[in-house]
């Protein structure tokens, strides 16, 4: 996602919490603006915090061409979910879902 332009927030651990605008994440001072390339080593590179808009679950693979409108109770909250696919235009699908959403 770095790669398409979209700026870290956390690598490995991340911390969530609850705001007025939304669920909030942010990496843990240890190892905020860092982030590992494996085989390459750690890498330091600009950081926020975030709003959560969406969650991957990485664990799902997708199946269905068309998805359902999934969600995921985050915090108390929900917020729209996805599964894992397993292709290479993934990452920029979730890039511009992340800019113009779901229409359907």
């Amino acid at each position: 996602m770095m790669a398409l332009g979209a700026t870290l927030v956390a690598d490995d651990r991340t911390e969530l919490f609850s705001s007025e605008s939304g669920i909030l994440a942010r990496a843990p001072e240890t190892i905020d603006g860092m982030i590992e390339a494996r085989g390459v080593g750690l890498l330091a590179a600009d950081s926020c915090v975030a709003r959560v808009a969406l969650v991957v679950d990485l664990e799902q693979v997708e199946t269905d061409r068309l998805p359902p409108h999934r969600t995921y109770n985050l915090l108390g909250r929900k917020a729209p979910l996805l599964h894992k696919v397993e292709a290479a235009h993934f990452p920029a699908a979730i890039l511009q879902y992340l800019k113009g959403g779901r229409s359907a």
